[in-house]
């Protein structure tokens, strides 16, 4: 081998300090680089780890959220089903019911319009319970004012001179005809006169009454020219008997006379005591208007229709 010059050498050395310098650069380079690919690798591995933690989180959050939704959903399952439970039994006991009621013949509309009779029904009982009310009512004027009638007649009752009675519901003051008249006449005696004076001063003092006098006469048969018969001669005594009260005071408008003749009759015509009886004068007392109470609908008899008015006739 050739020994290598100075400059040879001297070129060799540079060249290969050159080559050191090279290649120590590169290797810093790549060192550098390394250094910041893995500082890069940890900082994304934190980010990588902060967001899993936070995942990590969400998840167990919403576990707990889906362990309340479903505790909810069983407790509402277990509510549904003590619903559907208790429906069955509502039905099972509408069945039951209807099955009782269909047994018993009744169902919901006949009980229905059971009901609704029965309030008609109600309605009815308590108009004729206000009815009866009302009779009550008025039977009580009445006593009391027959036991006025009697009070203020007592006088002449004790004296033997004439009877207050109650007969059909009317109040009746009762004279008898052989007191007032002889046999077949309608002249008023003097004794008989005086205590129809008496009767009218009573009865004056009930201008808001009227009366009506009725002659009563026994079987034993009249015939004249001026009674042909009973009938004339009991109405006539009656006529007689209000003039006399038209004289005591009283209203004539208050009065009314009737005959009766033979035909009503208090005591059978059998003997000469009960044909006296049935001899005789009765003072009525004609109730007031507003004393006759109303009859209920359901008992009076069905009114047939008005006929239709005819037509005009044809000019």
């Amino acid at each position: 081998m050739r020994r290598l010059g100075l400059l040879e050498t001297i070129g060799l050395c540079t060249a290969f300090s050159l080559s050191s310098i090279a290649v120590g650069c590169v290797k810093k380079e790549l060192y550098t680089q390394a250094l910041a690919d893995l500082q890069f690798e940890r900082n994304r591995s934190h980010d990588l780890d902060g967001k899993l933690k936070n995942a990590t989180a969400e998840i167990a959050r919403l576990g707990k959220e889906m362990q309340a939704r479903d505790a909810k959903l069983e407790e509402m399952n277990v509510a549904q089903a003590d619903l559907v439970r208790k429906l069955d039994e509502v039905s099972i006991l509408n069945v039951a019911l209807q099955d009782r009621l269909k047994k018993a013949g009744q169902s919901v509309d006949q009980l229905t319009t059971e009901k609704g009779t029965l309030s008609t029904t109600l309605a009815e009982t308590r108009k004729e319970l206000e009815e009866l009310r009302k009779q009550q009512a008025a039977a009580e004027a009445r006593v009391k004012a027959f036991q006025d009638l009697v009070k203020r007649f007592q006088k002449l009752a004790d004296a033997g001179k004439l009877k207050v009675v109650l007969r059909q519901g009317r109040m009746i003051i009762e004279l008898p005809t052989d007191v007032l008249f002889d046999s077949g006449k309608s002249d008023v005696r003097k004794a008989g006169k005086d205590t129809i004076l008496e009767v009218g001063k009573i009865l004056a003092t009930m201008p808001d009454r009227r009366f009506q006098v009725a002659g009563h006469t026994d079987n034993v048969k009249i015939s004249t020219a001026r009674y042909p018969s009973n009938w004339e001669l009991s109405t006539a005594r009656a006529v007689e008997v209000v003039k006399i009260l038209v004289e005591s005071k009283v209203k004539p408008e208050n009065l009314s006379a009737a005959g009766y003749g033979e035909f009503d009759p208090i005591s059978a015509n059998d003997s000469d005591a009960n044909k006296q009886k049935n001899r005789r004068i009765e003072i009525t007392l004609v109730p007031n208007l507003e004393e006759f109470v109303k009859l209920p609908e359901k008992a009076l008899p069905p009114q047939a229709p008005a006929p239709a008015p005819a037509p005009p006739p044809k000019k």
